[in-house]
């Protein structure tokens, strides 16, 4: 390392922070003129004395921030994210959008979010702070949400190691930087990644399990059974987890650290709870966007085709978990609650197409709590009006503990399905997760 974590910490803090604030400015068009100038006297990169001093007024800007976040009160919770430039830039803010936005009033008073930006590329930084600046100004001025960033120079120069090496020894450093910042924030550390669906009221459904373990010895706690995502610890013990990170960066993944690091704190098994509150919105197995499209393609040959449609419905939508979310081939999904007989979440293809398979789960992938207990599916066809919307439908099966896979004899069916209907047959009081709708196509002989 080329300098220390604490070192590094304090000077990318104030330089994003730095960032964050004339953006902020930027964005709500302030009209005070001499600080729109400084803004434009730093984009232009100006040598002038001014400018010096302007760049002066903003670092001091950034310092009565950051006394404004050290003065905040402890909070109960901290939240933990690491983020790169992986091309889809939106996964990040659909995450925080997910997770400021399924969260209640209350429990964001007890929750602060730490986010590190752990990409070198100066470009993607800034339109990143940008955006979540945009979107999230309230909880940044409020003290809930922090960006983060380490300098190039607290990384080790590449040593020609293989490229999946490479990748994890980067990505442990990452950890270290962001936990090891996270210490003090708060009592408790939940990690998470930047790419996940989050279940509604995870924070009470987490402090109701850290209650009932008040009397139990523990290191970690886990709410998701997928590598590091939803790993729970003690903010006392993240000191000398960020220390075992940076000594061991090179020998594993970060999953296998972590449980590596919990055993030798004398827990030798794992607590895993369920239902698991923390859903991947990609294939758990891709770690960067090769392995991703390999994935998905390898998938593809014998998974299901999903033609392109769009997905309707007349239970409760909310800001996240939308309804088109349980036709997509990632691990996403519908959320709804207390729905009524008769309410429907209908897929209407672009194009009639024969089908040659149907599958519908529902439920947690566990255990299957919030399943739909009582319904069916039925195929549309003869589909009028704008937006269309089939004249006719025939049942294909009934739902089995939240579950339906049914193949279709293409000759028999007549004609070509252009719409996929799951229908409600009885009332459900509470949650209802619909994960996916899967559709096959089939040759007609």
């Amino acid at each position: 390392m080329r300098c220390s974590i604490r070192r590094c910490l304090i000077t990318s803090v104030s330089i994003l922070f730095l960032w964050l604030f004339i953006t902020m400015q930027v964005l709500q068009e302030t009209e005070d003129d001499q600080e729109a100038m400084t803004i434009k006297g730093q984009q232009a990169s100006h040598g002038s004395r001014k400018d010096l001093r302007q760049l002066e007024d903003w670092q001091n800007i950034t310092l009565k921030y950051m006394e404004k976040i050290q003065r905040r009160k402890r909070t109960w919770l901290t939240v933990g994210i690491s983020s790169l430039s992986q091309g889809n830039g939106s996964r990040l803010l659909t995450t925080l959008i997910s997770l400021f936005h399924i969260s209640s009033k209350t429990e964001r008073k007890h929750l602060t979010v730490v986010v590190h930006l752990a990409d070198s590329d100066l470009t993607w930084l800034r339109e990143t702070v940008a955006h979540i600046s945009n979107l999230f100004s309230p909880q940044i001025v409020a003290g809930q949400l922090l960006l983060i960033h380490a300098p190039p120079d607290a990384y080790p120069t590449a040593d020609g190691k293989a490229d999946l090496e490479e990748f994890y020894s980067k990505h442990n450093i990452d950890h270290a930087f962001l936990v090891s910042y996270a210490t003090g924030l708060s009592d408790y550390f939940l990690l998470l990644e930047d790419n996940v669906f989050i279940a509604p009221n995870f924070v009470t459904h987490i402090r109701s399990k850290v209650t009932a373990m008040k009397h139990k010895p523990w290191v970690l706690l886990e709410f998701s059974n997928r590598g590091f995502l939803g790993k729970f610890l003690h903010s006392k013990d993240l000191p000398l987890l960020a220390h075992f990170l940076l000594l061991f960066h090179k020998e594993k993944p970060l999953d296998r650290l972590i449980s590596h690091f919990r055993a030798l704190l004398t827990q030798q098994e794992p607590i895993i709870f369920r239902p698991f509150l923390f859903y991947h919105r990609v294939p758990y197995e891709a770690t960067d966007d090769k392995q991703k499209a390999t994935a998905f393609q390898n998938r593809k040959a014998s998974g299901p085709d999903n033609p392109p449609g769009a997905v309707f419905t007349d239970m409760n939508v909310f800001a996240v978990h939308q309804p088109w979310e349980a036709y997509t081939l990632d691990e996403s999904f519908f959320w709804t609650y207390n729905v009524s007989t008769g309410k429907h979440l209908t897929v209407i293809l672009n194009q009639p197409a024969n089908l040659s398979r149907v599958q519908v789960l529902t439920g947690s992938l566990v255990d299957g709590k919030y399943s739909l207990q009582k319904g069916q599916v039925e195929l549309g066809y003869n589909p009028e009006g704008m937006p269309q919307s089939c004249t006719s439908f025939v049942l294909l099966g009934r739902l089995l503990e939240g579950q339906m896979d049914q193949k279709i004899i293409l000759k028999s069916m007549g004609f070509e399905v252009s719409c996929v209907r799951l229908v409600v047959k009885a009332r459900q009081v509470g949650g209802l997760m619909i994960r996916h709708i899967y559709l096959w196509k089939g040759n007609a002989k």
